[in-house]
């Protein structure tokens, strides 16, 4: 079996990360555009050492929730995994890969789990682009994930209009370069390319520092180098569903471990009294302290959540974990037990990591509420997901 031969596979679920897997010929076989249990025809992408890479190329029994890709590249750049897949069907893949993540977890396995809170914007919802550039023609475009080849576009249907208006104006013109990104403020207009771009004839602002984004009627500068969320509108609607299950009445010690630029501390300082920010980013917390000007009840700690909260011995009321894909530190589980805050809220992005760590902290002196999955990402395989614990009094 080589490149562009073409079989069929019946498919069966989806595990935990999104994927499609199945088996043909004594042969593991991961499949891009698929929906479980159809029956498709498929076409080898790459042959892997221990898989082969597919898509699908027709579905001879397809799904009822099979629909037509509004994006002409949804076959090709494997950006958008699920854009072949009715909207209501991907919310509930979702809480399924919640669900099934928690699975291989006793203590949390039986865990309630909302309906994932869907996006109000499907389509041009991201603020935040890399694209990779060719090296013989300057294509912009991205990077197909099997078979790792660069596949140009001219409009990308995720994006924010301000980003495609860049990769209109730069397709072709920045041959020499290999990547660049584009980063815009969805509530202010401000864009940040990085690096500089070159190329003859561009008249494009590029190679600055900073970008200024509006939050919930809050200004928010971020560094090229700091994280912020790529989905502006849900990130408000995530504040606002912490701010209203966190309960704060304007007397509380709120810690906001691995807090960025301090979108949960700024947001939330009003309606606390006291908001401990600790970030490893010498430059999130520079835009942090940037951020809170003008809040006294706001403290930006840099350091290593894991160690700053190890050595925290003062009383907390409320604990806001938001790490990486990682997940927290296990030294940041044991200081957030040792501490004992009434309540605490996990951020997740990844749901392995996420089920570990609530795991971790039911085994604990936590009791864990309810888990409210977010659908930051439309279109795609990828999840947020916020998580309520109370302390087990």
């Amino acid at each position: 079996m080589d490149r562009g031969d073409t079989f069929t596979l019946t498919l069966g679920p989806m595990n935990e990360r999104g994927e499609l897997w199945a088996e043909h010929e004594g042969f593991r076989v991961l499949v891009e555009g698929g929906i479980p249990g159809e029956t498709v025809t498929v076409e080898i992408l790459r042959r892997f050492p221990e898989h082969l890479g597919v898509r699908v190329v027709a579905a001879t029994e397809a799904s009822s929730d099979r629909i037509e890709p509004e994006c002409r590249y949804a076959a090709l750049c494997t950006g958008c995994q699920w854009q072949h897949v009715a909207y209501e069907r991907q919310l509930q893949f979702k809480r399924d890969m919640v669900t099934d993540a928690l699975s291989s977890e006793e203590s949390v396995k039986d865990a309630r789990v909302l309906p994932t809170l869907p996006a109000p914007q499907r389509l041009g919802y991201r603020n935040h682009a890399r694209f990779s550039v060719g090296r013989k023609f300057g294509e912009v475009g991205y990077v197909n994930s099997i078979t790792r080849s660069l596949v140009p576009v001219d409009e990308c249907l995720l994006m924010h209009d301000s980003i495609n208006e860049i990769l209109a104006a730069t397709q072709k013109r920045v041959k020499g370069m290999t990547q660049f990104s584009v980063r815009v403020g969805a509530g202010t207009g401000d864009r940040l390319i990085q690096p500089k771009l070159k190329g003859e004839g561009l008249d494009i602002e590029s190679g600055g520092q900073y970008l200024r984004e509006s939050m919930l009627g809050r200004e928010f500068r971020i560094a090229g180098s700091s994280f912020f969320q790529v989905n502006t509108v849900q990130a408000e609607r995530m504040v606002e569903m912490v701010r209203d299950r966190l309960e704060l009445s304007g007397r509380e010690v709120l810690i906001d471990a691995y807090a960025g630029v301090g979108v949960f501390a700024v947001l939330l300082a009003p309606y606390a009294g006291k908001v401990i920010a600790i970030e490893d980013s010498p430059s999130a917390v520079e835009d942090g302290k940037r951020n809170a000007e003008g809040l006294e009840n706001v403290e930006m700690v840099l350091g290593r959540s894991e160690v700053v909260l190890s050595e925290f011995d003062s009383h907390v009321d409320a604990v806001i974990l938001d790490p990486s894909r990682k997940g927290c530190h296990p030294d940041v589980i044991a200081a957030v037990g040792r501490l004992a805050p009434d309540r605490v809220v996990l951020v997740s992005c990844d749901v392995g990591s996420m089920a570990r760590d609530l795991a971790a902290l039911v085994d604990g002196p936590f009791v864990l509420e309810e888990i409210q999955p977010v659908d930051m990402f439309p279109q795609t395989r990828h999840i947020e997901n916020v998580s309520f614990l109370r302390y087990r009094a």
